[in-house]
């Protein structure tokens, strides 16, 4: 048992705090953590935070002090104290949320404390600390509140256009311009953050009302309204649909959103000056476009039965048919016009590097025929667009039938080169030539009766199973099949 007088002290404090450390300290000092409430309100910055230290220890773990916790008010008091300081810093705010965050693992009735305290005005307090290690635990409480019973409501509550969303938009704000810390890379921010935004923006369906709400107040790229915070969200969004597909659900609405975002990126960027680096680049609106193209190429590998899901086409190598019968978001997207869509983006770019050199050293002096022609505005650009119409044409005829309607044949089969600034072209470019044609007899025999032109006669073309040939009536070389 320990009295006040103790904790007034800040080197008796420090070795309470110390003592804390341990199962058995939380267990000794039990008695304390009514004392430490019961003085928040008075304590000065210095002493205010070992207290939520010490409060964020007694805590973890411990069903106990999360339970006295509850019923003595404490979330609200660790709330009000943590906010009356004029200038909330850094370390007071993680340490408030670390102890709350602490408080909310011990059960359903102590979330709906802590939710209560927070939202909605403390949480959007909390989410203007403009610091990686205050949007950790901040992350970790949201996460928290919204699971187990009454963790719907609450995401619908944080979905709330005038509740909720503001809160969103100040911890996206915070997140796209914070770099980590190294106490923030230690933690699990990255993991909190990216299913809390899939869970809103996907499986909650206000992907369209956040990005609007996210706006463009940092200054994006002349000539678009694409802002830092709209790049990190579809940066976001994509990490976590690639690396765990299997456990997320995709929405037609939430595909057709982000093919929306890529066609007015596409229609408002410049494409004449090459980028020069791979995503993410610094500048939002061409980042805005790679990475629509990005959550664009897994969310048509993505199969909705979670018994049948497969893992999105992150490698040319890995794919594999699909095998469930049930709509997916890309029968949507192929309605909306994506293929179409995407042969125009590729087709009104200049040849791949590999081509261009063929060609300019053909013309010699002459003014190369592309030399007006759009470039790739990041690097990784024309085998995004290529990797999107492979995942397309896999195991659909109708897709197949619509790139010869439209031309596209031939455009395909000049990607199946190397091309400077766009690694893993050519091994994209293979691959979507090798849906383009199997067991399609119209394209077969388009493809072999094609007149191709020298540049595009390239050794990569044989591993299509195809060879050239000069034709005995024409003179000109074809393409026919090896077999």
């Amino acid at each position: 048992m320990w009295r006040d007088e103790g904790i007034e002290d800040e080197e008796t404090l420090s070795a309470f705090l110390e003592a804390s450390r341990t199962r058995e300290g939380r267990a000794a000092l039990s008695d304390a953590l009514a004392d430490t409430l019961h003085l928040l309100p008075a304590s000065p910055a210095p002493l205010l935070l070992l207290r939520l230290r010490l409060l964020r220890n007694l805590l973890a773990g411990d069903a106990l002090n999360q339970g006295t916790f509850v019923l003595l008010s404490g979330p609200a008091a660790v709330v009000s104290a943590a906010l009356s300081i004029p200038a909330l810093s850094p370390d007071l705010a993680r340490a408030a949320l670390q102890a709350l965050g602490n408080a909310a693992l011990g059960g359903d009735r102590h979330r709906e404390a802590v939710w209560d305290a927070l939202f909605p005005g403390a949480l959007r307090e909390f989410a203007r600390v403009r610091d990686a290690g205050v949007l950790d635990p901040l992350c970790m409480v949201l996460d928290t509140c919204c699971s187990g019973d009454g963790g719907r409501g609450r995401v619908e509550e944080l979905c709330h256009e005038d509740l909720g969303l503001p809160v969103l938009v100040e911890l996206v704000a915070t997140a796209s311009r914070c770099e980590p810390t190294p106490a923030a890379a230690m933690g699990h921010k990255e993991e909190w953050l990216e299913w809390l935004l899939f869970k809103i923006c996907v499986e909650e369906e206000k992907f369209k009302t956040l990005f609007a709400a996210l706006g463009s107040t940092d200054g994006g790229e002349s000539g678009n309204e694409f802002s830092a915070k709209h790049a990190f969200l579809m940066g976001t969004l994509s990490k976590c649909l690639t690396e765990r597909p299997e456990e997320v659900s995709i929405s037609n609405s939430f595909a057709l959103h982000v093919f929306n975002i890529l066609k007015h990126a596409a229609e408002t960027l410049d494409f004449t000056c090459r980028g020069s680096s791979e995503l993410p680049t610094g500048l939002p609106g061409i980042d805005v476009l790679g990475y629509s193209l990005v959550l664009l190429k897994d969310i048509c590998a993505w199969e909705p039965s979670s018994s049948e899901t497969e893992a999105p086409v992150d490698s040319p190598l890995q794919a594999e048919p699909s095998s469930s019968g049930t709509e997916a978001p890309v029968d949507s997207l192929l309605q909306a016009g994506l293929v179409k869509r995407l042969l125009k983006y590729l087709g009104e770019l200049e040849p791949p590097s590999t081509i261009r050199k063929a060609m300019a050293k053909e013309q010699g002096d002459q003014q190369p025929a592309f030399a007006t022609a759009k470039v790739c505005p990041y690097n990784g650009y024309r085998r995004d667009l290529v990797a999107v119409i492979a995942n397309c044409l896999h195991g659909r005829k109708q897709v197949q039938d619509e790139v010869r309607q439209l031309n596209g044949i031939m455009l395909l089969l000049q990607q199946c080169v190397i091309d400077e600034g766009n690694a893993y072209l050519r091994e994209w470019g293979l691959l979507t030539v090798k849906y383009l044609l199997e067991e399609n007899e119209e394209n077969q025999k388009e493809v072999s009766e094609l007149q191709m032109q020298e540049p595009i006669l390239t050794p990569e073309v044989a591993e299509l199973g195809l060879r050239v040939e000069i034709d005995k009536k024409t003179g000109h070389p074809k393409l026919v099949n090896s077999s």
